[in-house]
Formats: C-alpha cells, structure tokens, sequence
C-alpha cells in the first residue's frame, strides 16, 4: 500500500472530492451539496485520503449525539485493491468513536459486493432493506449497523471540542 493521509475535508479539497464522487457514482450528489455538508451541517463530518499530496478517496457521515450514519465513501477507480478504502473507513469509524457514537449505520446497494465485504470484514452486520431505493436501477439498498467502533482516543480535540469546566460551563 502507497503512503496515504487522512484529514478533515476542506472546501479547497471539493473539486477532486466533486470528481471522485461523479466518477463513482451512477447517481452523484451535486457539486454544491458537500459544501453545504462542510458549512451548515454541524452534524456532518468529512475526511478525505490523499496518496502524494493527491485526493484518492473520501468518506463521512453525520453523528448526533452516540448515533452515527455514513453518507458516503468512495476510492478513485486508480487507487483502488490497495486497501485504502479500509483504512478510510477505519479511521472514519474511530473518528465517529471520538465523537461519542457507540454505533453506525449505512446503506448499500444490495450486490455491491466489495462493499459488502468490507463492511463485514469490519463489523456490519445486514439489519434491514430499503425496497428500491436506488433511483437510477430501483435496486435495494441493505441498511447495515456497526456496534464494534474502536475505543475513542482519549486525547482526540478538533476546533469544535468543547472543553467542560467543573460546574458545567464550557471554557473559552
């Protein structure tokens, strides 16, 4: 596997993400739509993997409150079979641990098998269907749960931890 790096999705990072996304996609999100994930949904948390400064994949979802749910991940077609879509998840799966959720949940076309297979490999397991789900074939969507985050890193801080004072208020 190629030396990679996974961080925050940033708006300069859009167009290779905007790429990426109508590259792998039959049915894409809009140009415009992770830039409103990145600037009005506090909800929403976004990484990006670049191998040699290049963004290869993307991943991320929302988490409220110890509920999380991935809205997306993708591997440019270039970078793919080496693993890098795996650690993008991992490090997505302990990011939402950081966060606070104890799980996630996703959906995914019911014959992506390379999916399927690495969602398994790490920890989903098949709870429910989504009939027709997919507008561009109607296929179903499987919604899967993962329970079996990773510990949260005890020391992790991002520009939005709040840090609690004894009596509850949050320090400047």
């Amino acid at each position: 596997m190629e030396p990679y790096e996974i961080r925050r999705m940033t708006l300069h990072d859009l167009p290779a993400v905007d790429a990426i996304e109508q590259a792998c996609f039959t049915t894409p999100w809009p140009a415009d739509a992770y830039a409103g994930e990145l600037t009005r949904n506090p909800a929403a948390r976004y990484l990006v993997l670049t191998v040699g400064g290049e963004i290869a994949g993307f991943a991320g979802g929302h988490i409220i409150l110890d509920e999380s749910h991935i809205t997306n991940i993708a591997v440019a077609e270039a970078h793919r079979g080496q693993g890098l879509g795996r650690a993008l998840l991992t490090a997505l799966l302990q990011y939402f641990a950081n966060l606070g959720a104890v799980y996630t949940t996703l959906e995914v076309r019911e014959h992506n098998a390379p999916a399927l297979g690495l969602y398994r490999a790490l920890g989903f397991i098949a709870v429910g269907r989504r009939k027709k789900y997919y507008s561009d074939n109607g296929e179903d969507a499987l919604i899967m749960v993962c329970d079996a985050l990773p510990p949260a890193d005890p020391d992790f801080e991002e520009a939005e931890t709040l840090h609690l004072s004894e009596d509850g208020d949050a320090d400047s």
